[in-house]
C-alpha cells in the first residue's frame, strides 16, 4: 500500500492545479482501484460486458476530466471512486436496457474477460433508483452507501472518507440498508 501521506501531497498538488499529479497518483492507488471494481462487478453484475481493468479506465478518465475535482485524501477518494464506477455501470446498464427495447447501436465492448448485462440490468437500475430516492432523504446515508456497498470500503474507511464517526457509519448503513429494501420491495 502507498504511503497515505504521500497521497494525500499529489491531491493537494492535483487540486492546486498540478495536472501531472494525477497520472502520478492512479499508480498509488491503482490496486485499490481494481479492488473496488472487481467488488462491484462481481457483486451487482454477473452479465456485464465490462471488465475490472476497463471500468478503472472508464473511471480514471472521467475523474481525470472532471474540473475541480476536491479530494482530501486516501479514504475519500476511494469513496468519490466507488460513486463514479457505481455511475459508470449504471450507464452501460442504461444503455443496455434500451438496447434490449430497441436502441439499435452495437454495444461497445470495453476488452477483457467479458460478462454481459442482459439479467441484471433492470435490478441494477431499481437499485440506482431506490439511491437516488435515499439521496433526497438522506445524504448521508446514501454516501454511507456508496463508500460501503458500491465502493466496497470499511466502517473506517468510510469514516475517514466522511468525515463521520464509526458508529455513525454503522448506524447510518444499518437505516439506508433497510430503506433501500423497503423501497425495492413496492
Amino acid at each position: 500500500m502507498a504511503d497515505t501521506g504521500e497521497i494525500t501531497q499529489l491531491l493537494s498538488a492535483y487540486r492546486d492545479g498540478d495536472r501531472g499529479a494525477w497520472d502520478r497518483l492512479v499508480p498509488l492507488v491503482y490496486d485499490d482501484l481494481r479492488r473496488i471494481a472487481r467488488r462491484q462487478l462481481s457483486r451487482h453484475v454477473r452479465a456485464l460486458t465490462l471488465d475490472t481493468t476497463a471500468l478503472v479506465h472508464e473511471v480514471y478518465l472521467k475523474m481525470a476530466r472532471q474540473e475541480g475535482l476536491q479530494v482530501r485524501d486516501r479514504a475519500h477518494l476511494l469513496a468519490v471512486t466507488a460513486c463514479a464506477m457505481r455511475q459508470v455501470i449504471v450507464s452501460f446498464a442504461r444503455a443496455r436496457t434500451a438496447e434490449k427495447r430497441g436502441g439499435g447501436e452495437a454495444p461497445l465492448s470495453l476488452d477483457e474477460s467479458l460478462l454481459s448485462i442482459e439479467d441484471q440490468a433492470e435490478q441494477l437500475l431499481d437499485i440506482d433508483r431506490a439511491l437516488q430516492e435515499l439521496r433526497r432523504h438522506s445524504e448521508r446515508m446514501a454516501q454511507v452507501v456508496e463508500c460501503r456497498f458500491f465502493g466496497g470500503l470499511s466502517d473506517d474507511e468510510t469514516a475517514s472518507a466522511l468525515d463521520i464517526s464509526r458508529r455513525t457509519v454503522q448506524r447510518e448503513w444499518m437505516r439506508a440498508r433497510a430503506w433501500i429494501l423497503e423501497h425495492l420491495s413496492t
